[in-house]
Formats: structure tokens, sequence, C-alpha cells
């Protein structure tokens, strides 16, 4: 009986089934919520928590996008110049950054020509693995009441597996990561702190995508003409990276892979297949701009390998002009390398 009660709900209520400390007596639990190590939470203390972790980034988000449409003040030229590592930006005790060097520059001095090629590969790859983080984050909502039907939900949503709520989350997976890739999520010419702002944006247009929907089903069930709405993804030619949010060194790499060449018509042939599987349109833009920010990303790191390459040989050609070729550069000279 108790597994048939599991699947049709049986004589329990879905806040029985949400809470499993819902029928002890208050005292007892009580007691157990402060003596027990392990704090438990119910799913909607749960779905509350994140509501409100997600309305805080979305504010900061848009506190920034205030701050980026204000006029910035003009700074001194007479005002001392710090780095960003100063807990102090108005200049105060410039005198002992003056010399300042940051970490990475120092250890990028030392690092062998592996070392280098590999930092390359590690950056590309983990960011193709945190997209998935990150769409998942943006996904929380859905994959939550994906959970609530599972265990919680009615006697036809479990017969049917909660195939509804299945696929709602993987609509927003799918689309957030394609969203992400064409806001130039897999770039790697930026600060840190642009990452939440593109994740941000790609929560924001996502969830005016689902508005849009919603107003074209409900135009068709009342037989009123369908609304047309503007593009919620403008075709970009470079990713979405404002470039005062650059990063200092490689403001100039991202300006020589923002110059990538274009995808060939045989590339383009290959995202065919891949573009006509999706019949929303809006899905379908989303999808080809990804491609091109994909591309234009395995571009760079492409490039960034054969700079690495150009600077190594030039190095082992001085060297071998100032009569201090090692054998290392003797055996790479013997290969062709």
């Amino acid at each position: 009986m108790g597994l048939f009660d599991g699947w049709f709900g049986g004589s329990g209520s879905s806040k029985d089934n949400s809470d499993p400390l819902a029928k002890l007596d208050p005292k007892l639990r009580e007691f157990l919520q402060k003596e027990s190590p392990v704090k438990y939470t119910t799913a909607s203390e749960e779905q509350q928590q994140h509501r409100l972790e997600q309305e805080q980034r979305r504010a900061k988000y848009q506190q920034k996008q205030l701050e980026q449409q204000q006029p910035s003040e003009t700074v001194s030229d007479e005002q001392p110049k710090v780095p960003q590592e100063s807990l102090y930006p108005d200049g105060r005790y410039a005198h002992l950054w003056k010399n300042y060097r940051p970490l990475a520059s120092v250890e990028a001095e030392t690092k062998t020509d592996h070392e280098k090629l590999m930092d390359v590969l590690d950056a590309y790859k983990d960011r193709k693995a945190k997209i998935g983080r990150t769409a998942l984050e943006n996904c929380a909502d859905e994959q939550l009441d994906w959970r609530m039907c599972m265990t919680s939900g009615d006697v036809r949503a479990r017969l049917t597996m909660c195939s509804a709520e299945v696929k709602k989350f993987e609509r927003c997976y799918n689309t957030q990561t394609r969203l992400l890739k064409a806001l130039g999520y897999l770039s790697t010419y930026r600060n840190p702190e642009v990452d939440e702002d593109i994740q941000m944006r790609a929560d924001d247009m996502y969830r005016q995508m689902q508005k849009q929907e919603e107003e074209i089903a409900k135009a068709k069930e009342e037989g009123r003409p369908i609304p047309k709405f503007n593009p919620v993804l403008q075709t970009q030619t470079t990713p979405v990276v404002p470039a005062a949010q650059l990063t200092q060194t490689t403001t100039a790499a991202a300006a020589a892979g923002s110059a990538a060449a274009e995808p060939d018509a045989e590339t383009l042939e290959s995202w065919k297949g891949k573009l006509d599987k999706l019949t929303n349109e809006t899905d379908r833009a989303a999808e080809l701009e990804a491609l091109r920010q994909e591309y234009r990303a395995k571009q760079d790191l492409v490039a960034q390998v054969s700079k690495i390459k150009e600077e190594t040989a030039k190095e082992r050609e001085a060297r071998k002009a100032e009569g201090k070729e090692t054998m290392g550069d003797r055996f790479k000279s013997f290969f062709g390398n």
C-alpha cells in the first residue's frame, strides 16, 4: 500500500509529502529544529530562498546597467594612479604601488611553452563547462518545479512522469545555453565581473521570449491577429562584451580576435542540419548566433596557440644567434617544431 500511496497520492496531502515533519508534535518538531545539526528546510522555503537570491542578483544587475548609462566623472590627471588591487582608489599610498606587478604577470614569465599552451586550452574548456552550470542557475525555477512535481505532484502528473515540467526545463536549459553563447560567454577577453552581467542578460532575454510566446498563444486562442515583436536577440558581429570592461592586457588580443574571418560556405552548410531542426524562429536565430560565436571562440583559440608558437620560435632563434642554444632548442629544430 505504501508504494501505491506514494504514486497515487494516498490519504496524505501534497503539503505532507513536501514536509515529512508536518505530522510530528509541534513541541517535538521545534526541539528537532533547534537541536539537529542538519537544518531541514521544506521545498517551499527553499523555493522562496532561491527566488530571493535571484531577485538580489537581478537588482544588482539593474544597478550596474544604470551606472553604465550615467555619464562617468572625469578623473583628474593630477590624481595618482593605483592598481585595482589597492583598497584606496583615491590614490593613497600610490608610492607603495609604484613598482607593483600582478602575480599573474610574474608567474607568466616563468612558465614553460607547454604550460602556456595548457593554460589556453584549459581556459577554453572551462568556459564551455561553465556555460552548462550557468544555464542551470538560470533555470533553477524550472528545475525546482520538476522536483516538486516528482515528489508531491498529482496523479496525472506522476502517470506522465511530469513530462510537461521536463519539457519546460529542457526548453529553458537549451535556450539559455544558446543565449549565453550568442552573448559571447565563451570569450576569455574580459574581466570576471562581466560574466554575471551576461548571465542576467541571457535570463532576461529568455523571460521576454516566454512572454511573447504566451501572448502569441493567447491571440491564437481568441482568434485575434498574431502580434509582431522585435527580435529578442539582435544579430551581433562581435561578442557582447563592453569595451570598458576588457582587461588591459588582453585588449589588443580581443581586437585581433574580433576581426576573425567569418565561417566559410562549408561550415555554414554543416550548420544547416542543426538549424532545420528548430521550428521556432527565435530559437533558430539564437542558435545561428551561438554557432557564430562558438566559431569565433575557436578561431581565437587557434590564434592564441599560433601566437605562442611564434613567440617560442623567435626566442629560440634569438638564443641561437647569441650562441646560447640549448639541447631542447636543437631537438625542436631537428624535428621542425
